[in-house]
């Protein structure tokens, strides 16, 4: 998997909670959640998925994984807003979210 590009992905569930992860294929990912099986994530085969609310190119694999972490460590309300303007804007090296 050397030399792909990652993407931060967020999903609502039909409840109304995001979900966010990191792929090579969002759309082949979400196929995934959305089947339930064991290549699901635990947390959306109990709350399944609703759409795809935001997704972002990264870049590779380690720097998707820390902006993935420090985006799960946001607020509700700041994930809230990163959707809503749809930009999400990070340090390169560190991963850090600036908002």
């Amino acid at each position: 998997m050397a030399g792909m590009t990652w993407h931060l992905y967020v999903i609502r569930t039909v409840e109304g909670c995001l979900y966010a992860g990191i792929a090579t294929d969002v759309r082949r990912r979400y196929r995934e959640h959305a089947t339930g099986r064991s290549k699901a994530a635990r947390f959306l085969r109990a709350q399944p998925p609703q759409e795809i609310v935001f997704q972002r190119r990264i870049g590779s694999r380690s720097l998707a994984l820390k902006v993935e972490y420090r985006f799960k460590r946001l607020p509700k309300r700041d994930k809230e807003a990163i959707i809503r303007v749809g930009k999400l804007r990070f340090d390169r090296e560190t991963g850090a979210i600036r908002l």
